[in-house]
């Protein structure tokens, strides 16, 4: 049997788990992080102990399915992709792991974009926010005496990978997906931008090289082997970003397919054929896909869909978790009954600010409201909101890429399993929505990655195709397309008018 490790090193925990060729999960295992908030607005991790869980979950893997994990030959690793940690001459950590939730460097965000802000979007593709650039420009001015020692910042992915291969500084890497959030990068070109470091007085020294998701950038070392109960030789690659991971694993391998990441946040994200940065309107990130050539523009709702455990908290208090789940599943029935009318409420779901773009002032609002409206009126706002900031992205990505047209939608995550709210995303997006039936998200696209860097799978784009599975398709209904246009043209002039409030 031959078999490919994939490990994800997420915010809430360390993933991993082998797949066969065609993509079949022959096990998976798990392990919770700890997060250290010592202080407020700190958020770290040991770097050690990332290392430690990719181990062990590759081990308990391994005991699950013996005869898969004597078959492994090759091993992808993905993770966060906006935090940074800082290695010594040797590649082992010298600093805790930075995480992308950890906000001390916001003086360094308002240096950066004063300073270049427009240069580093049109370069990066991405906007200054807590990302590599400014905390490594913390690291430089609050803890000088460790930075003179760091010889490279790395992420978690690239680190444990450094770790079981046993690189030094000088092997340290990052691959094209993380560019968009490093500050310093020449993101279309692969290469870091001397005029950006130079700026910033930054010895490009100090930053990876810059390297390819399916380049394999060393083996398992015999120690790092037996730790995770694997042979000693097996090939590692780079991996690359969790978002990154997660969009190959739905197949997102061709311009025009969108993935909904229907989950605590809600994510949306396309495949365009060409970096083009929004500097206009300042809603779409873009980075790199893990499928050469190709981009991912993406936007997305900070808590989207932990806005309906929310509400499931109000309406239920502290009921049990099964008590909920009825509750919910009721709602959805109730307001799938509803007709569109014009008098019905609408939602703003930004309860956390919005982000794309940054509008951190603006919070959360139903309008529309009379003494008529009941839950079920409030949960379908909810759902709409989500679809019509969707919509809006769309628009941003359309105005970027005018021959662009998205072809599908392919939703993952939790919110996968309510129909209404996929028919509310069809016929607000006037696109078909497809569920993503099989996917183990993150790992599945590092073990894609592995399988490519090997030789197993020559096309990334075919590879996913075979190991995606997918489910029920949600058509649009085009007779409503006079209502969503209308509303959507509300819920604009509702943002705008609530921005220049906040």
């Amino acid at each position: 049997m031959r078999a490919f490790a994939g490990v994800d090193i997420g915010t809430q925990g360390t993933k991993a788990a082998l797949f066969d060729e065609s993509g079949t999960v022959l096990a998976s295992a798990f392990r919770r992080s700890a997060l250290h908030q010592p202080a407020p607005g700190t958020v770290e991790e040991d770097p050690e102990r990332q290392v430690a869980t990719v181990c062990q979950t590759l081990r308990a893997c391994v005991e699950q399915a013996p005869a898969a994990g004597a078959g492994v030959v090759g091993l992808g690793i993905t993770g966060q992709m906006a935090g940074v940690l800082g290695v010594g001459a040797d590649g082992q950590s010298l600093t805790h792991y930075d995480s992308w939730l950890d906000t001390r460097c916001s003086p360094y965000i308002q240096l950066m974009e004063e300073t270049a802000g427009e240069r580093i979007l049109s370069r990066t593709g991405g906007p200054v926010s807590f990302n590599h650039g400014p905390k490594i420009l913390w690291w430089r001015q609050e803890r000088p005496k460790i930075f003179r020692h760091i010889r490279a910042f790395v992420q978690p992915g690239g680190y444990a990978a450094m770790r079981l291969c046993g690189l030094s500084a000088a092997d340290a890497f990052i691959d094209k997906t993380y560019l968009h959030f490093s500050g310093f990068a020449d993101n279309p070109a692969g290469r870091w931008d001397t005029g950006l470091c130079r700026t910033f007085r930054l010895d490009a020294a100090l930053l990876p090289r810059i390297v390819n998701s399916s380049d394999i950038v060393g083996e398992l070392q015999e120690p790092q082997a037996r730790r995770c109960g694997l042979r000693a030789g097996v090939p590692v690659v780079a991996g690359c970003g969790d978002s990154a991971a997660a969009f190959l694993a739905c197949g997102a391998t061709q311009p025009g397919i969108c993935v909904d990441v229907a989950g605590t946040a809600s994510v949306f994200a396309s495949v365009a054929a060409s970096f083009r940065p929004d500097s206009a309107l300042k809603i779409l990130s873009c980075g790199q896909a893990a499928t050469p050539g190709l981009w991912h523009p993406y936007a997305y709702i900070n808590g989207g869909g932990l806005n309906l455990e929310w509400f499931r908290e109000v309406l239920n208090g502290n009921s049990r978790p099964a008590v909920a789940r009825i509750r919910l599943e009721e709602l959805d029935r109730r307001a799938a009954k509803l007709r569109p009318t014009e008098d019905l409420p609408m939602f703003v779901p930004h309860l956390s600010g919005r982000v794309s773009p940054a509008w951190p002032g603006l919070r959360g609002a139903w309008i529309n409201l009379d003494r008529t409206h009941r839950a079920p009126h409030l949960w379908r706002a909810m759902l709409e909101g989500v679809a019509l900031e969707y919509a809006i992205y769309k628009q941003a990505l359309q105005a970027l890429h005018p021959r662009w047209h998205p072809t599908e939608l392919r939703v993952k995550g939790g919110g996968v399993r309510s129909a209404f709210w996929n028919q509310i995303k069809a016929d607000v997006l006037e696109t078909k929505v497809v569920q993503v039936a099989r996917t183990a998200g993150a790992t599945a696209g590092a073990a894609l990655l592995a399988a490519n860097g090997v030789g197993m799978i020559r096309d990334l784009d075919a590879g996913a195709r075979q190991w995606l599975s997918t489910g029920k398709v949600t058509r649009p209904n085009r007779r409503t397309a006079p209502y969503h246009t209308a509303r959507l043209s509300r819920y604009k002039s509702l943002l705008a008018a609530m921005h220049a409030l906040s």
